[in-house]
């Protein structure tokens, strides 16, 4: 990592928005990513004892998809097709999937929620860590392909291989690292780990 190409996009930042996301400039961006409203909803919907009915689990997986300002505009109507081509067995395999992923072996989740979405064609990033983000802003990460990249380059995150299909292992250590890199900076610049990432995006 380097830490110096950090620090420096930090000072610069909090020279041009100073007091970080609590500037006028910056919470008037915020107004366009509501994150903290798209979070309360996913951990609403997605709390244990929803998943006891999976068609309406996955209906709202479609709906936070579908309003999140963050998922590409070409790849939400794609999920949504992709859900509803589903039959009823692949219907409980999913919700059953992004139960592991939120509320149990996250692992597992994510690699059964990954096989069937490469099935339907729809294995992206985005898809698959969109509704991980909104359910703990400060556990887990958001992997915009874009972002993702140019972090890792600018930042020279060696350790770090960004390949399209999404897996477990660069998720986790990504995480890791967002979650390490977070810490080495002011806390006005990570209210939530999608700020944080928003950050790095703009000042890189």
């Amino acid at each position: 990592m380097n830490l110096d190409k950090l620090k420096l996009a930090e000072a610069h930042f909090l020279q041009q928005y100073p007091g970080g996301f609590d500037h006028p400039d910056m919470v008037k961006i915020g107004k366009k990513h509501p994150v903290d409203k798209m979070s309360e909803f996913t951990r609403e919907v997605f709390a244990k004892k929803q998943f006891k009915r999976p068609n309406e689990l996955l209906g709202n997986l479609i709906k936070i998809i579908s309003r999140s300002s963050m998922v590409s505009m070409f790849e939400k109507p794609k999920f949504r097709d992709f859900v509803n081509s589903l039959n009823s067995r692949d219907r409980s395999a999913l919700a059953k999937g992004l139960k592991k992923l939120l509320h149990g072996k996250q692992e597992a989740g994510f690699n059964d929620m990954l096989d069937l979405m490469a099935d339907g064609k729809v294995a992206r990033w985005s898809l698959i860590t969109i509704a991980l983000l909104y359910f703990d802003l400060q556990a887990e990460v958001f992997v915009k392909p874009t972002t993702t990249k140019r972090i890792i380059e600018q930042l020279e995150l060696d350790h770090l291989i960004y390949r399209p299909r999404p897996s477990w292992a660069f998720y986790e250590s990504y995480r890791t690292t967002i979650i390490e890199m977070k810490s080495m900076v002011d806390p006005s610049l990570s209210p939530n780990n999608a700020a944080f990432t928003g950050f790095l995006m703009m000042a890189l």
